[in-house]
């Protein structure tokens, strides 16, 4: 004999379905960075990761105002920045707090953040690629927190559609490619920022 229908069960079901298919999908950024091949500025690097940097996320809304992708990207920022500095300086030292620099013996902190971070998708934008856009505040300081030099650099990456199987594997490879360009730019242009500039004809 077949059981009675339970209304209310049937509704449960279809509101879990609903929200399953309205749940946001988690994207944790994930690449390789190269090393690059530059001569190494003689003086000891303390880096120091804020937590708005260690857990940075984007959120990607729909059209609706709902959360569609959550980017995660904190990880992989750190990642690039410890391939490519301990390329730039003779020592790095990562600290767990900038009061740590006297104590650790290095000669100037750095500080990188994310200011602004943008996603293009395709459905949106109209255009055959998946884009990032991120802005970035640079900051060197003396190792009593005083002032060296604070500058704002950007980096773009796409990724184009076809080949790709999933929108969160887009989304990836655009924000690696953003990553690696900010990786290129930063080790070709860091001494060339005047304040830093000076700064280096002071210490070396």
């Amino acid at each position: 004999m077949i059981g009675s229908i339970n209304p209310v069960r049937i509704l449960t079901m279809m509101m879990l379905a609903t929200l399953c298919a309205c749940a946001a999908s988690t994207v944790e950024v994930s690449g390789s960075y190269p090393s690059p091949t530059i001569q190494r500025i003689p003086l000891t690097l303390g880096v120091y990761y804020s937590d708005a940097l260690r857990n940075y996320t984007y959120t990607e809304r729909s059209q609706t105002g709902d959360d569609e992708y959550y980017v995660e990207s904190g990880q992989t920022h750190m990642e690039l920045f410890n391939t490519v500095l301990p390329a730039m300086f003779e020592n790095v030292v990562l600290l767990d707090d900038p009061s740590q620099a006297d104590a650790m013996g290095v000669d100037a902190v750095f500080m990188p953040n994310i200011d602004e971070f943008q996603l293009g998708m395709p459905q949106k934008t109209r255009l055959e690629a998946y884009e990032v856009w991120v802005q970035y505040n640079m900051r060197l300081t003396g190792t009593d927190g005083s002032y060296i030099a604070d500058w704002v650099m950007t980096a773009y990456g796409n990724a184009t559609v076809g080949g790709l199987s999933t929108a969160e594997s887009g989304i990836n490879d655009a924000a690696v490619a953003a990553l690696r360009d900010l990786a290129s730019n930063f080790s070709i242009s860091f001494t060339a920022v005047p304040d830093v500039r000076e700064w280096l004809a002071r210490r070396t």
